[in-house]
């Protein structure tokens, strides 16, 4: 085993480090006050190649592996988890699904604006009687000669108000057992009976943008159906595999930015005539603190590897994103505890980290979801 980065890895690593740090960091405060989604960051995201990371040169990406895109991920993370979130969502769910299952005509008409930065892409899975429960999507799609007329509704969609297009998951028959078959469709949000509101207020992650998409008599034509029209279910499944990844390594960037402010703070503050750090109770809190990130850290690198390798990793993500999102909340509550009454005052920040991972438990997956997800593996 080599824990060793790649020089490529580690340039990538460093280049979203700086950025994060110069850029997002100064405005995270703000970002989450105002509950407003940064357009202008993911601007300059998209200009410095950040939301192609894990594509090809010939669609308009960088050509990195995942791998760096979870390193990239876990930087932005550190410094907001609103940008954090919106740009896990953006490539992961936005752009990945098109990558992994479009035509190469889809590719150059829907990944390549998102890969080269040009635009976002948002996937609709969520509806409000179909969260956990995938299966239960209502969104319908009907051929009507060269079209697919969809109708439905999508909640909790991330980064669809600012989204050149959609990718929507709809029923569109029954199979051979009378189930439904449901499969992925690329809409751009232009198109004629899109309605697109964001009007959640939300307890953190207040700067990613939350929607709601009512498809109301949406025609688009055949040819967007994204995929094989009968492996939609098992696609968002591979999709939300990767994406799971994603949300492992934004949680690892909460969680390593609680353990830095905890410890800063630790080591400053007096009582007692002595500094936090010096006291047993808090040098311990912050060795599980430490411990919780490390193993995190390489659980959602170990995931990140095998799907590089063309490995099965199913059961990989699973356990980086239940874990890594369940030490992001501890170390956020450790944090606020560290921090005394001061933890729970707005500006010294700890108290947003404490709100942003309580998503994280719950967006991509619950926990709850992710523990069956590894016991079916376990019971293969």
């Amino acid at each position: 085993m080599n824990y060793e980065l790649t020089e490529e890895q580690r340039m990538i690593q460093n280049m979203v480090r700086e950025f994060a740090n110069d850029v997002i960091r100064p405005r995270a405060l703000e970002i989450d006050v105002e509950a407003k989604f940064p357009e202008d960051i993911f601007k300059e995201m998209g200009k410095l190649g950040m939301l192609g990371i894990p594509f090809p040169e010939e669609y308009g990406g960088s050509g990195g592996d995942t791998i760096s895109y979870a390193l990239a991920v876990e930087e932005v993370g550190r410094a907001c988890g609103s940008t954090g979130l919106s740009y896990a969502a953006a490539v992961s769910l936005g752009a990945t699904p098109i990558y992994m299952f479009g035509t190469e005509e889809q590719k150059q008409e829907f990944l390549v604006p998102l890969a080269s930065g040009e635009a976002l892409g948002s996937f609709g899975l969520t509806e409000p009687n179909a969260g956990s429960d995938a299966g239960g999507t209502q969104t319908t799609a009907v051929e009507d000669g060269d079209d697919f007329v969809i109708n439905g509704e999508k909640s909790f969609i991330t980064n669809a108000s600012f989204a050149r297009s959609l990718i929507v998951t709809a029923v569109t028959g029954k199979n051979d057992r009378g189930r439904n078959i449901i499969s992925a469709i690329l809409v751009p949000t232009d198109t004629e009976g899109v309605s697109i509101t964001s009007n959640y207020d939300k307890m953190g992650v207040r700067g990613s943008d939350t929607a709601q998409i009512v498809l109301d008599n949406v025609r688009v034509p055949k040819s967007n159906l994204l995929g094989d029209p009968k492996a939609g279910f098992s696609q968002f499944l591979s999709t939300l595999d990767g994406g799971r990844i994603s949300i492992g390594a934004l949680s690892v960037g909460i969680a390593q930015d609680a353990l830095d402010k905890a410890l800063a703070y630790a080591q400053e503050r007096q009582q007692f005539g002595k500094t936090l750090s010096s006291f047993q109770a808090v040098q311990f809190q912050l060795a599980d603190m430490a411990m919780e990130v490390e193993l995190a850290r390489n659980a959602v690198l170990k995931a990140a590897w095998l799907k590089d390798q063309g490995k099965p990793f199913t059961k990989e993500a699973a356990i980086a994103k239940l874990y890594a999102s369940e030490t992001a909340v501890r170390n956020a509550e450790r944090a606020v505890q560290i921090h005394g009454g001061y933890g729970y005052m707005r500006e010294y920040e700890v108290e947003r980290l404490m709100r942003d991972a309580k998503l994280l438990v719950i967006g991509e997956g619950t926990s709850e979801i992710q523990r069956i997800v590894i016991s079916r593996q376990l019971l293969k």
